[in-house]
């Protein structure tokens, strides 16, 4: 997780041990798990997202938090998305080949 990040990581995180702890009671029912982690995907939520941030009153803010937030991370976020950005269709093409494998990883 990175900051500003927080809730998203801890939800992250969860359903991965989630997903990790059913593997072996699946096994039993000889039912395959396999969890999909994508990077940044880019979508209109995320462009949403940063709008919404860009004309956000951070004037309750401490300064310090407030210039890490709209100077660092939302500058870094977006330049990640940029440069890394998968599209929806890419990881819909990944999670439908993971249902067609005879024995999914």
């Amino acid at each position: 997780g990175i900051v500003f990040n927080d809730v998203y990581a801890a939800s992250k995180f969860a359903v991965e041990g989630f997903c990790e702890s059913l593997v072996v009671q699946a096994l039993r029912f000889n039912v395959a798990i396999s969890l999909v982690e994508p990077g940044p995907v880019t979508t209109e939520f995320e462009m949403k997202l940063y709008e919404e941030a860009e004309r956000a009153d951070y004037s309750r803010t401490d300064p310090e938090t407030a210039d890490i937030f709209t100077n660092l991370y939302l500058r870094n976020s977006r330049d990640v998305f940029a440069s890394l950005g998968q599209t929806p269709e890419d990881i819909a093409e990944v999670t439908g080949g993971l249902g067609a494998a005879p024995i999914p990883p």
